[in-house]
Order: C-alpha cells, then sequence, then structure tokens
C-alpha cells in the first residue's frame, strides 16, 4: 500500500471514531443523574411547571434524546456548538477562548517531557546497569510517580513563595495586557507582535507548570526509549553494524535509534491525552484560563452543551494527534503501510 492511500485509510478510521466518540458523549452527559434545569432555576422558582417547561423547551430537552442527538449533529455541521446553559454563552466562544491556553501548556509540558525525557533515556540505554543509568531510572520514577497536584504546590512552595525566582499561578503579570489576539497563544502572539516584554514574562510563568504536566510524560517517554533502545542494541543488525567497523555514533543513532522510535512515537500519542486530562489539575492549581477549568464548572452545573463541545473539541485533538502519530509510523517503518 502506497503512503497516500494509508493516510487517506487513516482519515476514514479517524473520522468514524469522531462518531463514536460523539454518540458516546451525548449519551453519557444525559445519562448523569441530575437535571441541569434545577441548577439554574432559583429557589423561588424551583417548583414553577410553567418556567421549567419553558426552560426545557428553550433548551431542546423535552425532545427524545435522538432527535436532540441529530438536532446537535446538524447545529454541529452549519458551527454551532449551542449556547452554554450556565454561562448564556456560545459555547464556540467558549473554546476559542481557552482552547489556546490548554495547547500552549500541554505543548511547553509536552516539550519539556520531550527534551529531557528523550536524552535520559538514550544515556540509560547506553550506560545501561552503571550510575548514569541508576540516576536516570531514579528521576523517571520520581516524574512518573508524584501527583500531579502535590508536585504542583511544592513547585510553587519553593520556588515561588520561598526563593522568588518564578511567578506564581495566572497567565500573565498583574496589569499586563495580552499582545492583540491573531492564534489565542500568549507567547505566540507576543512573538509575532515583538512584545518582548509579554513573551519573557509568559514564558517565566509556563515554567513551573509545563514541569508539573509534562514530569510524568517525560517520565514514561524515557523509560519506554531505554526499553526499546535496550532491545534494539542486542539486534542482530546492530552487531553486524559494529562488525563492518561503523563507530559506535553512527551504529546507535543511524540504526538503533530509528527503531526505538517507533514504540516511543506511540508513546507521545497516548500521553498527549494524559496531557489534555491532566491539565485539569495543573489549571486549577495554577489558575491557568484553559480548557480544564472550563470542563470542571460544566460537569458541576451538568452543562451539557459545554460538556460536549469540551468533549468532543479534545477527542478531535487527540484523534489528529494520533493521526499523525499513524503517518510517522509509515515513515518511519514501511512495512507498517501494508498492515
Amino acid at each position: 500500500m502506497g503512503l497516500w492511500a494509508f493516510i487517506a485509510r487513516r482519515i476514514v478510521l479517524a473520522m468514524f471514531v469522531l462518531v463514536v466518540v460523539s454518540i458516546a458523549t451525548f449519551l453519557l452527559a444525559h445519562a448523569v443523574p441530575g437535571d441541569p434545569i434545577t441548577a439554574i432555576m432559583s429557589e423561588r422558582q424551583a417548583n414553577n411547571e410553567e418556567v421549567r417547561a419553558a426552560l426545557e423547551k428553550r433548551w431542546g430537552l423535552d425532545q427524545p434524546l435522538p432527535v436532540q442527538y441529530l438536532y446537535y449533529v446538524n447545529n454541529l455541521r452549519q458551527g454551532d456548538w449551542g449556547e452554554s446553559i450556565s454561562r448564556r454563552t456560545p459555547v464556540a466562544q467558549e473554546l476559542r477562548d481557552r482552547v489556546p491556553a490548554t495547547l500552549e501548556l500541554a505543548g511547553f509540558a509536552m516539550m519539556f517531557a520531550i527534551v529531557v525525557g528523550v536524552p535520559l533515556g538514550i544515556v540509560s540505554a547506553l550506560n545501561h546497569d552503571r550510575w548514569p543509568d541508576h540516576v536516570a531510572r531514579f528521576v523517571t520514577l520520581i516524574g512518573t510517580s508524584i501527583p500531579v497536584f502535590w508536585l504542583g504546590l511544592v513547585l510553587l512552595y519553593v520556588f515561588f513563595y520561598r526563593l522568588e525566582w518564578l511567578p506564581g499561578p495566572g497567565r500573565l503579570d498583574v496589569g499586563m495586557k495580552a499582545p492583540p489576539t491573531i492564534t489565542g497563544i500568549v507567547t505566540f502572539d507576543a512573538l509575532l507582535h515583538r512584545d518582548w516584554e509579554v513573551l519573557f514574562a509568559a514564558l517565566k510563568r509556563l515554567v513551573l507548570p509545563a514541569i508539573v504536566l509534562g514530569s510524568f510524560a517525560m517520565g514514561i517517554i524515557a523509560r519506554m526509549l531505554r526499553s526499546s533502545l535496550l532491545a534494539s542494541l542486542g539486534d542482530d543488525y546492530v552487531r553486524t553494524a559494529r562488525a563492518k567497523g561503523l563507530g559506535e555514533r553512527s551504529v546507535v543513532t543511524g540504526h538503533a535509534l530509528r527503531n526505538a522510535l517507533i514504540p516511543t512515537v506511540t508513546v507521545l500519542g497516548l500521553t498527549t491525552a494524559g496531557l489534555l486530562a491532566g491539565a485539569v489539575l495543573t489549571e486549577t492549581i495554577f489558575s491557568w484560563p484553559g480548557l480544564g477549568s472550563f470542563a470542571v464548572s460544566a460537569a458541576i452545573k451538568l452543562d451539557y452543551p459545554a460538556l460536549l463541545g469540551v468533549t468532543l473539541i479534545v477527542a478531535v485533538i487527540y484523534v489528529l494527534i494520533n493521526l499523525l502519530v499513524d503517518i510517522m509510523y509509515g515513515l518511519l517503518d514501511p512495512r507498517i503501510r501494508s498492515s
């Protein structure tokens, strides 16, 4: 199978997954015990059946579930994500405001995980059972074991409160205005507008939450790369390359590392979902105005349109990332295209 046919098949599968996710999410959101109408009605109107009926009609909750889902899909097709029941604002607008903040945080967290995790995995594998291996394994064990909320509070206490090396919660300094919106990602927008003061302030405020959010992914990436690289270094083709007189650097980078990256790429795709899920706690600790805090608020108030919007956008991001992982698979190992 050619590369383009392989990509086309993966795109069709990704679209099917999104349809299934939308149906499952819609059913699960309505299966949660509770009543969103009661949550938004005042105590005086709690027993007023006329007001309740009017609100149910306004939000379409008086229709059967299949009809509600068809309305929802039709509105999505037209770019209408619905209106938040609790906030009385368009869900699409809320997502446009919050998704860039979460993507910025998750992107820098993944950057930290790759920049630290990949060298740790390589050093650990090349120094098997020696002191660099033990140190690297200890660091990755700490990264995968410490809870996000505990690590966040400890880092805030040490680097913000005690040492005062880094700023505390928030996306920008108090009183500092964000640059005019282009992408919604403050660091990118500041860079495009050459607003260096805002750029440096935003980067400093990203250090702690990115480390907190990316620590688990860093540990997983390093441990997976270590085990994969150790297995590759023991294969016959590596011994053959060494027997031909190739230098150790060429053997590792040109032969063993390329095969070891295939399972590591899988981990990169899977841990991205973990970053999006872990962003809920990280955003709460660091007062980050992203998707996580919006999801928590929507879940507490049983805001169906907001819940569906958050879940669907996370599913879209996750499916797109896994689609990129599949494409990278096909590029790294042509044998996968025919599987």
